[in-house]
């Protein structure tokens, strides 16, 4: 057991990629690339920010953004990345099922709007989703 402790030191490891440079240039050198990732971050957030505001998280906006993927499959709005216009039905009625659980699942916690919201969007799909799957 004695000789286990002795082998189980670990090891040390050294850094000697900056070896040459003193101390003061190496804390420039850390202090610009710190800069520079900061000023790359801020120019991202800042770009992501003016590009697409993204709305606020709730409950509406939610049911929302999935009927709008259930326009997308009926092929009424192309797809953002392809920018093509495709019909998938099997997916159009999955989304339409995921809102229709969510109308199960949360029954009793929805203010008036949003039950209506809800109640409106599923006939709506619903219906349409009947008309093109029989055509």
């Amino acid at each position: 057991m004695n000789q286990e402790k002795k082998d189980d030191k670990g090891f040390k490891v050294t850094d000697r990629r900056f070896e040459s440079i003193s101390e003061n240039e190496r804390k420039k050198k850390d202090e610009t690339i710190d800069k520079e990732q900061k000023k790359s971050e801020g120019t991202f957030e800042e770009e992501q920010k003016e590009k697409s505001p993204l709305p606020e998280v709730n409950f509406t906006n939610f049911i929302l953004s999935l009927s709008t993927s259930v326009l997308l499959n009926f092929g009424d709005i192309p797809d953002p990345v392809s920018k093509e216009k495709k019909k998938d039905l099997n997916m159009a009625k999955q989304t339409i099922d995921i809102i229709g659980m969510l109308q199960e699942k949360t029954k009793g916690n929805l203010n008036k709007e949003e039950e209506s919201l809800i109640e409106s969007l599923l006939y709506d799909l619903r219906m349409r989703y009947v008309k093109e799957s029989s055509q």
